[in-house]
């Protein structure tokens, strides 16, 4: 257990991983020791960059953190809030051991297919590896499937989502990248699809892009990502901070009193705290942005190795934030959009349980400040990639209901194990809870099993029928 856990450690942290990767790409092509070793730790440090960035804007004093927090004390509203590093922590009390099992059994499954299926992809976020693999050793556990069932059964579904998914989102990354030998690997891809088929429906004749916005010459400096963030981050802190302190929030004995207190009487005015916030928001998202030029830098190059020699083709599937650089406008748009769908979807869940009275009822989702930027902004990027501006807003706006409603839905599933205040709040894993919870219900055990082994070999059994085609 001692090997196994080690080894979890490497596998579910995402700057090792596509160092190993990186490393192993260069070995392949025969590379000289030095550019080896250049390689992968210039992979490394970039990851670790890109996680830094991430970090600081998500953590516990971070500023996506602390908006969430006063716009809940600023509007009054209770309720759960998606977080996938929460409900993993919760469940993996229970089922440490055989997540561990199911992630590398997964890898290997990912593997497996990328090598004999059409779908080219090797999956590299490894923390949205270890969550997914959390999610199905809940549910398979909760089928009634023996310890080594859901072990493999759980593995192979996980490998098979790990290509599943960035094959699905491949056409339009490959018009965000123009053609870039990346593609994307993250668990909320089902919500920016969704918002690529907005922007294809509602695109129109000659749409714009939301890079393409023009500005009057007195307002050029908005064309730089990093200004334009900063301008919009502080007057969305302002507007929730003034709100707040109106409602006395921030003043001695309110429930915001302590984030002031927090920064040691250095912002001891909430209105230079919201300023120096919004600012800090920006500067976590100029911090991402120098991670993933780094990574782009070293891992594609790299990654020839791989799909020259193991699996022919090959793409690495990249988290999220990967798709930042592409249109940079559209990251915040989308991230707006999808925050105000979650805000309408939280005003729908609320009258559907006003009218339901006491009878059936939806668990009531907050708009989940670091869900919606990332999932959100990735909707954006998407939705502009296939419909310009107006996808953009559309999409990325539909993407924020999709990621409000799933998790209240998810919550009817499998209540009992993920409603303990907070839920998945990425498309594919509420898609998968669903969808596998439901089954749950109907089919046991071995049948449930050659469910998922059924499942997991259609790839590679249609992938002869699709090349005959050709």
């Amino acid at each position: 257990m001692g090997f196994i856990e080690f080894f979890i450690s490497i596998l579910s942290t995402p700057a090792v991983l596509v160092g190993l990767f990186a490393m192993l790409g260069l070995i392949l092509q025969a590379k000289a020791i030095e550019d080896v070793i250049k390689g992968t730790f210039k992979t490394i440090v970039g990851f670790m960059i890109l996680s830094a960035g991430a970090g600081y804007l998500t953590g516990g004093s971070g500023p996506l953190t602390n908006f969430g927090v006063v716009f809940n004390a600023a509007f009054g509203v209770t309720g759960s809030t998606p977080n996938n590093e929460a409900v993993v922590a919760i469940a993996l009390k229970d089922v440490a051991s055989t997540t561990a099992y199911i992630m590398i059994v997964g890898m290997i499954a990912n593997l497996f297919l990328a090598r004999f299926s059409k779908m080219k992809f090797i999956f590299l976020t490894g923390h949205h590896t270890l969550y997914m693999a959390c999610l199905l050793a809940v549910v398979l556990n909760f089928a009634g499937l023996a310890q080594w069932q859901v072990i493999t059964g759980g593995g192979l579904i996980l490998g098979l989502m790990m290509v599943i998914m960035p094959a699905l989102a491949e056409p339009t990354m490959r018009k965000i990248t123009n053609n870039a030998d990346i593609s994307l690997g993250h668990f909320g891809t089902l919500g920016y699809w969704i918002s690529g088929q907005i922007g294809k429906a509602v695109k129109g004749k000659n749409p714009k892009s939301t890079e393409d916005i023009q500005f009057s010459q007195r307002l050029t400096f908005l064309r730089d990502t990093i200004v334009a963030i900063s301008i919009t981050m502080v007057f969305f802190f302002l507007i929730v901070s003034i709100v707040a302190a109106v409602n006395g929030e921030f003043s001695a004995g309110g429930s915001l009193y302590g984030l002031l207190a927090g920064e040691g009487g250095l912002h001891s005015s909430w209105i230079v705290w919201a300023i120096i916030q919004g600012l800090s928001f920006a500067a976590g998202v100029q911090v991402i942005l120098t991670g993933i030029r780094f990574i782009l830098g070293e891992i594609v190059p790299a990654f020839k190795g791989i799909a020259e020699k193991l699996v022919p083709n090959a793409k690495p599937a990249l988290d999220c934030p990967i798709t930042f650089p592409y249109a940079s406008n559209a990251v915040l748009i989308g991230f707006l959009a999808s925050f105000v769908g979650g805000i309408i979807g939280l005003a729908i869940i609320t009258g559907i349980n006003a009218i339901a009275a006491g009878g059936f009822a939806l668990a009531v989702i907050l708009p989940g400040v670091i869900p919606h930027f990332f999932c959100g902004a990735t909707a954006g990027v998407f939705g502009n990639a296939e419909g310009g501006l107006r996808g953009c807003i559309i999409g990325a706006l539909i993407q924020g209901l999709v990621i409000t409603f799933l998790p209240a839905l998810l919550y009817l599933v499998l209540g009992q194990i993920v409603g303990q205040g907070t839920t998945f709040g990425d498309a594919d894993f509420s898609l998968v809870g669903l969808t596998l919870g439901s089954l749950s219900l109907i089919v046991k055990s071995w049948g449930f099993f050659l469910i998922c082994v059924v499942l997991y070999f259609i790839p590679i059994i249609v992938s002869p029928l699709i090349k005959s085609k050709k």
